[in-house]
């Protein structure tokens, strides 16, 4: 799926300060041209000349949807000082903010919003709860820079006046993150959920199992958790493992800013932290070390025995209950040491048990080569824009997320001096994440078969909060950009232009960001 073989390089020390990026607020009064700079770009924006919508201490929030309110509210209070109180719709002043369940059109359905910013007000209308969050997203790039700093600062915070309709070409927009390679706290997936909500993703995948960690507490099955939780790559002194409530706050957390988890236990491979943690999971009833390296392929679940499909209904059958969304991801990638008869067999049943539980399986695109249930999803990883199997299953009604390891992998070297990441799938600049289209990509696959894209984001090389960053700013976005964005607007020469914009905001959020020479940064950005 992603790894082949990986050479550990050393870690820059300097990325876990910042200094790539620099922080510190920006404050710039905004222009017209903010609605030229979007980012994933509406569906439709137009400025009104000559008109401002000014934030002011006596601003008030109305809205029907108090949670997006108040979310908004926190957003501005952090960098304006100012009280913004939330009031139910209808209770608002002349100089105002509403957040309406009602009036926007059709076209919106679910995640969409119609904005609408005028000298005395700023109204958006949404359908759905999820829309109005959406919309705030985009209220909050017709701010000045600085709306993102996390401190007080001092300014006119300003709206240029015009009107935004908007709705997403895909229902699937994802980010990835690898916490088994290297183990990630509550508050730093937080932080990174944060970031990727601004552009509008709204699944979080979250890879909880692998051969260097395994990072959910499971009932019955401690052992995962206190022993195979208890490395990570090049490290075997210290790992780390969710809770189940640690693990319900982060599906809180996500669910708050309508972003669903998709939790995966990667099987029948990628499992050498449980084959260590329980000897009654090897065919042989030996555990082996637990691991440290990052090679890949040579461990597997015994498909063979009882045990196995009984550890799958307890692991299985607690994440469901732990998780509202509708998928459990059980990987099914780079099963090398299982043959493809046994495969098969064991993906079938791994279905089975994640159906019983009331779920839809999801798994990488080597689930196809099982028979996949009408439900299940199947992610694309590979390099090649042609997959028989791939086409067959979809035009079997086989629903496709699109990773292609050479566009959206967030884990691959933008270029060979990139101090952090691999490059087995190739040099992935931001362009070349731009540059590709989702509805087209695999031969063989119509766009109805395809619900969004993903961007993951291995962690062999990846220590820290500000590496994250460094890998995923300015390449999500870009991806994020090409699940919600109409085809018609994708065009390098505009995108590089908005995604500069993009700079003085995460400068102010105090973000790390890989200053990528294809981009026209603005100064000090």
């Amino acid at each position: 799926m992603r790894v082949r073989r990986v050479t550990l390089v050393a870690v820059s020390l300097a990325l876990a300060g910042g200094t790539l990026a620099g922080v510190g607020p920006a404050l710039a009064a905004p222009a017209s041209s903010a609605y030229a700079d979007i980012v994933p770009a509406p569906v439709t924006a137009t400025a009104t000349a000559g008109v401002t919508f000014t934030l002011r201490p006596d601003t008030v929030i109305s809205t029907d949807t108090p949670a997006v309110g108040e979310y908004l509210a926190a957003v501005l209070r952090r960098s304006t000082g100012f009280a913004l109180p939330v009031r139910p719709a209808g209770a608002g002043t002349p100089n105002g903010i509403a957040l309406l369940l009602s009036g926007a059109p059709a076209a919106t359905a679910d995640e969409g919003y119609q904005l609408d910013v005028t000298g005395k007000a700023v109204v958006l209308r949404a359908r759905k709860a999820a829309g109005l969050f959406e919309g705030v997203q985009t209220l909050r790039q017709l701010l000045p820079p600085a709306i993102e700093a996390p401190t007080v600062q001092h300014g006119q915070w300003t709206v240029p006046g015009g009107h935004v309709l908007d709705f997403p070409r895909f229902p699937y927009r994802g980010a990835m993150l690898d916490v088994s390679r290297h183990f990630f706290t509550v508050a730093q997936v937080e932080r990174y959920i944060d970031q990727v909500a601004r552009y509008k993703v709204n699944r979080f995948h979250l890879h909880l199992s692998d051969d260097q960690g395994w990072r959910i507490a499971i009932n019955g099955w401690e052992r995962l958790a206190t022993f195979g939780g208890g490395t990570q790559v090049g490290d075997p002194n210290h790992g780390g493992f969710y809770t189940q409530a640690d693990y319900r706050a982060l599906v809180t957390y996500a669910a708050a800013r309508f972003i669903t988890v998709v939790p995966e236990i990667d099987m029948p491979g990628h499992t050498n932290a449980a084959l260590a943690s329980y000897a009654q999971l090897n065919c042989n009833g030996v555990a082996p070390p637990r691991y440290t390296g990052t090679d890949v392929g040579f461990s597997s679940l015994c498909v063979s025995k009882d045990v196995t499909y009984q550890f799958l209904d307890d692991v299985l059958g607690q994440l469901a209950a732990l998780t509202p969304g509708a998928y459990l991801h059980i990987g099914g990638d780079e099963a090398q040491s299982t043959t493809p008869a046994d495969y098969a067999m064991f993906i079938n049943k791994a279905q089975a048990i994640v159906a019983k539980h009331g779920k839809a399986v999801q798994g990488w695109h080597d689930v196809v080569h099982a028979t996949p249930l009408p439900s299940t999803v199947a992610q694309f990883w590979d390099t090649t824009t042609s997959d028989a199997a791939v086409a067959a299953a979809a035009q079997h009604g086989t629903k496709l997320v699109l990773s292609p390891a050479n566009h959206a992998y967030l884990d691959m070297k933008y270029t060979a001096q990139t101090p952090l990441g691999q490059d087995w799938a190739g040099l992935t600049d931001v362009k070349k994440a731009y540059g590709w289209n989702p509805g087209a990509y695999l031969s063989g696959v119509p766009s109805s078969a395809v619900l969004g894209v993903e961007a993951p984001l291995w962690t062999e090389t990846i220590l820290t909060s500000a590496n994250i960053e460094f890998m995923a700013f300015p390449r999500l976005p870009a991806i994020a950009e090409l699940g919600w964005s109409p085809q018609s607007t994708h065009a390098w020469g505009a995108f590089k232009l908005r995604l500069a914009a993009q700079g003085p905001r995460w400068k102010a959020a105090g973000m790390t960001y890989y200053h990528s020479t294809q981009v026209p940064w603005p100064a000090g950005a």
